[in-house]
């Protein structure tokens, strides 16, 4: 029986000698747990224990036992299959395609507004404020899901950004000044429905509460980062053979139609409702307060980020700067011996090794952590950059820039993977929003600097901030602490446990009746 059942019963009984309300909290704090008890008291029914989507147990505790492997499930291409089974064939479909216009809007309005007004200044500007847009508004879109839930912010969302996309190809088309057509890339960019970090939250909340083990959510993680992958690197491609062939705003076009149409199917996908709202939280958070036998108090309706996260944005923030970096160094190094147009594919090479290395992460044995991974992926992401410095030919370009592909999505992948462990599950969404902020802002940053350096000083100059970068970024994996968020939890209930020590304390004394003296 769970520990509300001990606590109403000690209520009883103390009730019956006389023992006041903040004796029986006391009693419910000091009662242990049993093996299937719940902490603070609370009932262990799925409406109480709902951490994602309503189901018992969909948050593992840090010491809890894994679940027996299915048949097959020690295969990577098991595990996979154990994947796509948590969402059906047709979603990962879905939501590659509804993802694919975030890939291509950047690129492709450059390529757009440098055509119709050629002005690259102007091009840069436009695409700067789009990835402002997206950066400042990408967690907002989060929050928003982790509140109202995912189908109605995606299709809200999913239509605003397709009327945006329509907006600035017809902008550009009609010849608009800079500064309106910088407001069109800005809403371009903040009506991005975020169809990635949305799937990881879904998947992870689709694994977590069939209460599958961390090595399903780890491989969905790894699937939805190689969707990403795939995504960067098809996205820019279709573009540039859009411009060769006819015209950029036939691949803008066809964005804001994909977008739409995708977006909607998504949005209107059965697994929508996997992740609960934080308005249906609170609502039962609420419900079980009120509750006469938890005589506790109210925990925060709306649960902190840890302060831990912020060393794991970084750590991507730093990414994103390290890919801006090799970005502006690899276009550089192409002008210079003559290949401009083998820019693209240089990045689709390292698009693709990526890809395939973030795949290979399932068949990482369980017993390397994601501590020891997130060491491992930023030392190799480190020592591979510095070759790029003495980086003088295309072929050697290609084959240094290839082989530092392995580094990326490991890294995105164990981030992301701590970041999962580390947030309330009300908030994931949003926690998953703000990491792809966090590497959107760091590549468009450190495009635009590393842009200017390239020019002044050399491609070298490029690469050697994307080294720096890389070392600041090993720093932070070898000196920060992520937390769990059951570690979280478990000091908040120390806390609390303390504070109604002393509260209980202070009402037993202020109970005590004085005694008259005689006169």
């Amino acid at each position: 029986m769970g520990s509300a059942g001990r606590g109403g019963r000690r209520g009883v009984d103390r009730g019956a000698h006389g023992a006041n309300s903040a004796q029986e909290a006391h009693a419910v704090l000091d009662a242990p747990l049993g093996a299937g008890d719940t902490p603070l008291g609370i009932d262990d029914t799925p409406a109480a224990t709902d951490g994602v989507n309503g189901t018992p147990g969909a948050r593992r505790g840090a010491n809890a036992p894994p679940d027996p492997p299915p048949p097959g499930a020690h295969s990577t291409l098991g595990t996979y299959r154990r994947v796509v089974a948590l969402t059906g064939a047709a979603l990962p479909v879905v939501s590659f395609l509804a993802r694919l216009p975030t890939a291509t809007i950047q690129f492709g309005s450059v390529l757009l507004v440098a055509r119709t007004s050629g002005s690259l200044g102007t091009a840069g500007l436009v695409g700067g404020a789009l990835a402002v847009g997206q950066v400042v508004c990408g967690p907002l879109v989060g929050r928003l899901a982790d509140r109202h839930g995912q189908r109605t912010v995606v299709l809200v969302f999913s239509f605003a950004n397709a009327l945006a996309i329509a907006a600035l190809v017809t902008g550009a088309l009609t010849h608009l000044a800079p500064a309106p057509l910088a407001l069109l890339g800005a809403l371009a960019g903040a009506s991005v429905p975020l169809i990635g970090p949305l799937a990881r939250a879904r998947v992870v909340a689709l694994a977590r509460g069939t209460g599958t083990g961390d090595r399903t959510v780890s491989t969905a993680l790894s699937f939805e980062s190689t969707l990403d992958e795939i995504s960067f690197v098809l996205g820019p491609a279709l573009v540039g053979l859009a411009a060769v062939l006819a015209h950029p705003a036939y691949a803008l076009g066809a964005a804001a139609l994909l977008v739409a149409v995708c977006g909607t199917g998504f949005a209107l996908h059965p697994t929508a409702t996997a992740v609960s709202s934080a308005r249906t939280a609170r609502k039962r958070a609420h419900v079980n307060a009120a509750r006469p036998r938890i005589a506790l108090p109210a925990l925060s309706a709306a649960p902190r980020i840890p302060r831990s996260v912020h060393a794991l944005r970084a750590a991507l923030a730093l990414q994103g700067a390290m890919f801006g970096a090799c970005q502006a160094g690899i276009t550089a190094l192409t002008e210079r011996l003559g290949a401009a147009d083998q820019a693209g594919l240089v990045y689709a090479a390292m698009g693709v090794m990526s890809a395939v290395a973030g795949l290979s992460m399932a068949a990482l044995p369980a017993r390397v952590g994601l501590r020891a991974r997130w060491h491992a992926a930023t030392a190799a992401a480190l020592v591979l950059s510095l070759p790029l410095l003495w980086t003088d030919s295309l072929w050697g370009l290609y084959a240094v820039v290839t082989v530092l592909g392995v580094a990326y999505a490991p890294h995105l992948i164990t981030v992301f993977g701590l970041t999962e462990r580390a947030v309330p599950p009300a908030r994931l969404a949003e926690a998953m929003a703000f990491a792809t902020s966090a590497i959107v802002g760091g590549q468009a940053l450190a495009v635009a600097v590393t842009g200017r350096l390239a020019e002044s000083y050399g491609p070298g100059a490029a690469f050697a901030v994307g080294s720096a970068v890389a070392a600041l970024a090993c720093a932070i994996s070898l000196t920060a602490r992520p937390t769990t968020y059951a570690e979280t939890e478990k000091t908040l209930h120390a806390r609390v446990h303390t504070k109604t020590e002393t509260e209980t304390e202070d009402d037993s004394h202020a109970c005590v009746p004085q005694e008259n003296t005689p006169s």
